[in-house]
């Protein structure tokens, strides 16, 4: 089963749901601003992906933190900060066929997600 994790209204989300659709591909979406995450599990993406490239530094919820906040510099410090903002992870996180994936890229969706 593909996992979906995201927000409804954004686009890139948008583009990952019409192109499992597209390929009749199930899946089962989790709103992260809605039901948000457990902090296990975005621990556990943190460390598989890197918090780095979890942490969402191009919208708008980052551009109205504080400079300090902003100033992130730990995976626990990062966690924290999206615990409190799911806004500020990327979308979509996809975990299918033990993989995880960050971001939405047709190509890589194409080679891992069957």
């Amino acid at each position: 089963m593909i996992k979906l994790y995201g927000i409804k209204n954004c686009d890139t989300m948008k583009k990952a749901f019409s192109w499992c659709e597209e390929r009749s591909l199930p899946y089962q979406f989790h709103d992260y601003k809605k039901s948000g995450v457990p902090l296990d599990r975005l621990t556990a993406w943190c460390e598989t992906a890197g918090w780095e490239k979890l942490l969402n530094r191009k919208g708008t919820t980052y551009r109205k933190l504080s400079p300090a906040q902003q100033a992130v510099a730990t995976q626990d410090a990062a966690v924290m900060l999206m615990m409190e903002n799911p806004s500020l992870i990327k979308r979509p996180v996809v975990e299918a066929n033990g993989q995880l994936l960050v971001g939405f890229d047709p190509e890589l969706f194409g080679r891992i997600i069957r």
